[in-house]
């Protein structure tokens, strides 16, 4: 079985494995004085990306759902860690239609949880009269302009 495998480097390791239990719903399988590591079987993994003038790194990170129940599950786990920025209906963006639940961790690493509907045309925006048109989530606190998929931030090298 292959795993894809990300590692987020956090400024507090309490806080963050709270809210990554909460997420998973599910304790981590590793704990060390400085390091959590969780092995899933569940979500599998959706990588995806896009050539739009933003800065080479990581733009977010996301589960996503095949069932609204399986949705609603995720949003409720993100609602009880208190890390809900924007929960979207019938979005176009990324050229699909989808619901979504946009959230930060505790270092302010975006996560998209969504249930894709379809196909859409479009990269953002709307494609008929009345649906919404965000796309990749709300200006959060390091958002320097409220932009398609977040801050347009000058990107610093490790």
């Amino acid at each position: 079985m292959k795993r894809f495998h990300v590692h987020v480097n956090v400024d507090h390791l309490d806080a963050s494995i709270r809210f990554y239990t909460t997420l998973f719903g599910a304790a981590p399988s590793v704990v060390k004085p400085d390091y959590a590591k969780w092995m899933l079987d569940d979500p599998r993994v959706n990588f995806a990306i896009s050539q739009r003038g933003r800065p080479a790194g990581l733009d977010h990170l996301g589960l996503q759902a095949d069932e609204e129940a399986e949705l609603a599950e995720i949003g409720g786990r993100l609602l009880a860690a208190d890390a809900v920025t924007l929960a979207e209906q019938g979005t176009t963006c990324c050229y699909a239609h989808s619901d979504k639940f946009w959230a930060e961790d505790p270092q302010g690493v975006r996560w998209e949880t969504f249930r894709t509907l379809g196909e859409a045309t479009t990269y953002a925006g709307s494609e008929a009269k009345g649906a919404a048109n965000a796309c990749c989530g709300p200006a959060t606190a390091a958002t320097t302009a409220a932009t398609c998929c977040g801050p347009k931030s000058a990107g610093t090298c490790c």
